[in-house]
């Protein structure tokens, strides 16, 4: 069959030579949380990794992560040993940066191999918008923002994941797929987030007979069964046996924090804190109380405890029971429907319903939902519909996370081209519906579409040219509560389309 061009390898070769000109560009305390990991895991012995904390940074990841941070710093020591000190904090000499941003795009490959089975698993017409699918998600703005430029290794993570999901395509992949899961689950624990649509999928599919749900396939459980034990033991096994596991889940589990992040993630939460901030001024007309202690809470959006001044408390319990409730609903489609797309719909609810509802959610979690989204989003346009608003408020949202003058046209300029290319090119690409679309969803799209220009040009500069340094907080609220706007849409629109398909 004829190669459909341009080629992933060709794009990875070209975004390698973009990222390689970023190297200089801001980092952000993450990048000193990575190379304090790289420290502690090759100048500490195993046991104190989790006990370590002479920086604030402390490891926070599993093992799985930490094997691997330990692996970059054998490599790291040729590079400047004096970066693997515990003691020397905030440490960046050039050989550092250029080192830890290396081996951001060197992991990367993962991701690139990932897509290039996605693509090659498709075939027919599919295989196209499969290819625009794969692009779309190794040139994307986010992995950008939040790896080469913010940094961190989501890249590789999610590399990770979309193998996963793409070997899940074809029975004799399953038990592969399942392992694979576990390994990632051991690498980063903000995944377990989609692990109740795995559950599903592979309990029907692997373990229990195609022919009916009252036939368990026992050699198939031992199977996926030892091996995820294995993976498990492997990752958490020396911990146990010094009893560390309690001191390893404090660090991956901190329900001490607050219910938002400092800088609210796009979710329900985030249009709550906002309803709760315009009730404060509302308030004394309707003669509701207002909590004086709490009004500085949801004003500065802080890490810790959110208090908010009007309306009630939410507790992590709330936050525990939303999630839940709305990720089971998809996963009785899954149980009783077990097809791929219904598998990776599920696990973009299962995303979307811990984004919205989740405890102390990241900015940067939204990836959860766009990723594993964009594998089906040119299924159809009923699908491309519900995609849009995401793909928009999903990126948008984390400009935040650069606020220094030099990175504004970055990733200005490449997220706003993205958008223009990847949406034509779906919408060209998308095959028509065999279902009526929703026009009410439609217009929603391209209204919602509309007003994120002029929010994001004031957010970005008309604010500082009026208000200085005044106010610094209303940008940031104004363009989590709007992208929250876009995010809640097109999950309400996506259910739609789930349960119609």
């Amino acid at each position: 069959m004829t190669e459909i061009y341009p080629t992933i390898a060709q794009c990875a070769i070209v975004a390698t030579a973009f990222k390689i000109l970023l190297f200089p560009a801001y980092k952000s305390t993450d990048f000193e949380v990575h190379r304090n990991w790289l420290a502690i895991t090759h100048s500490l012995p195993l046991w104190e990794w989790y006990y370590e904390k002479t920086s604030e940074w402390t490891l926070d990841y599993p093992p799985f992560f930490a094997y691997f941070e330990w692996i970059l710093s054998q490599v790291a020591k040729l590079a400047d040993p004096a970066m693997l000190r515990v003691y020397n904090l905030g440490y960046d000499s050039w050989q550092t940066v250029y080192f830890q941003r290396f081996t951001v795009i060197a992991t990367e490959l993962i991701l690139v191999y990932a897509l290039q089975l996605f693509i090659e698993s498709s075939h027919g017409v599919t295989k196209r918008a499969a290819q625009a699918a794969a692009i779309s998600v190794l040139l994307s703005p986010g992995l950008l923002i939040i790896d080469h430029i913010h940094f961190q290794y989501n890249g590789a993570m999610y590399g990770i994941l979309i193998l996963s999901l793409v070997l899940a395509r074809h029975k004799s992949g399953l038990l592969v797929s399942g392992l694979i899961f576990a390994a990632l689950l051991c690498m980063k624990h903000i995944y377990l987030y989609l692990a109740p649509a795995y559950f599903v999928y592979l309990l029907r599919t692997y373990c229990l007979s195609p022919h009916s749900i009252f036939r368990i396939q026992f050699l198939n459980c031992i199977k996926l069964g030892s091996g995820i034990l294995s993976i498990f033991g492997l990752a958490f096994g020396p911990f146990a046996i010094k009893n560390q596991i309690p001191q390893i889940l404090s660090r991956l589990f901190p329900f001490s924090r607050g219910l938002c992040h400092a800088y609210w993630a796009p979710n329900v939460w985030a249009m709550y804190s906002f309803i709760d901030r315009v009730l404060i001024f509302v308030a004394p007309r309707l003669g509701l109380p207002v909590k004086a202690d709490a009004i500085n809470s949801v004003t500065r959006g802080l890490v810790g405890d959110t208090a908010f001044a009007v309306l009630p408390e939410i507790t992590p319990g709330v936050c525990f029971a939303l999630t839940l409730l709305f990720q089971v609903i998809p996963l009785v489609k899954l149980f009783f429907r077990p097809n791929w797309d219904a598998f990776v719909g599920a696990v973009t609810l299962c995303g979307y319903s811990s984004f919205l509802f989740g405890w102390h959610v990241h900015e940067k979690a939204i990836l959860l939902v766009i990723i594993p989204f964009s594998l089906i989003a040119l299924k159809d346009r009923r699908h491309l519909s519900a995609f849009r608003p995401l793909a928009v408020s999903g990126h948008v949202s984390l400009f935040p996370l650069l606020f220094t003058p030099a990175e504004f046209p970055i990733k200005t300029v490449y997220t706003i081209f993205w958008l223009v290319l990847f949406l034509m090119v779906f919408d060209r690409t998308a095959p028509a519906s065999n279902r009526p679309r929703f026009f009410l969803f439609d217009r929603f799209a391209i209204l919602y579409i509309t007003v994120s220009i002029p929010l994001i040009v004031y957010c970005s500069l008309v604010h500082r040219v009026i208000f200085g340094k005044s106010y610094e907080f209303l940008p940031l609220m104004f363009m989590s509560s709007y992208s929250a706007i876009g995010v809640v849409g097109s999950w309400v629109g996506f259910m739609v389309v789930y349960f119609a398909s």
